[in-house]
């Protein structure tokens, strides 16, 4: 495992380049622009079950997906960050990208540091000292796992017998 480490204010547009939102939509599209104008190592280096470290503010900017999307594609395990953007956080619970917010352990990384997460405790060990993040409610992790808030709603309908409900009074066809 790789830990990527980043400044603050990592923009939308800074993980995934704008000028590729209406000719990039597949995952695969979007894995070889990931970062290319922050670090253009990042998306030839990443491998699954890498993490990324970062300052404030992850994820301003836009609301495109396309960077959550990507992020997930190449198997970042979780981002850690001080802070996040309030829509990036949104969009990460719906693509299942974990996020766990902790400035003491992103403080304390140096490059070659040994770096364990474990989601469930609330807990992330860096270079041999544990700092505690805010657990992760069951629901967003029952999210993830089931690889996002679509998979999730699906194995929930499913689950419970339920199909989705129709909004409105009916279909046309009855009058």
């Amino acid at each position: 495992m790789r830990v990527w480490k980043y400044g603050d204010d990592i923009n939308t547009d800074m993980l995934f380049p704008g000028k590729y939102t209406y000719t990039c939509s597949t995952a695969e599209e979007i894995k070889p622009h990931l970062l290319e104008d922050l670090d253009p190592e990042f998306a030839g280096g990443v491998r699954s079950g890498d993490l990324i470290f970062a300052g404030k503010n992850f994820g301003c900017g836009s609301s495109r997906e396309q960077p959550v999307v990507g992020l997930k594609a190449v198997g970042v395990q979780a981002v850690v960050a001080k802070s996040y953007a309030r829509i990036f956080y949104r969009a990460a619970i719906n693509q299942g990208l974990l996020l766990a917010e902790c400035a003491d352990a992103v403080d304390a990384y140096k490059d070659g540091d040994a770096v364990a997460l474990d989601t469930e405790a609330g807990v992330i060990n860096v270079g041999g000292r544990a700092f505690s993040f805010p657990k992760l409610p069951p629901e967003i992790l029952a999210i993830r796992e089931a690889g996002g808030l679509l998979p999730y709603t699906v194995q929930a309908l499913r689950g419970s017998g339920g199909q989705p409900r129709r909004r409105g009074r009916g279909n046309a066809a009855q009058g």
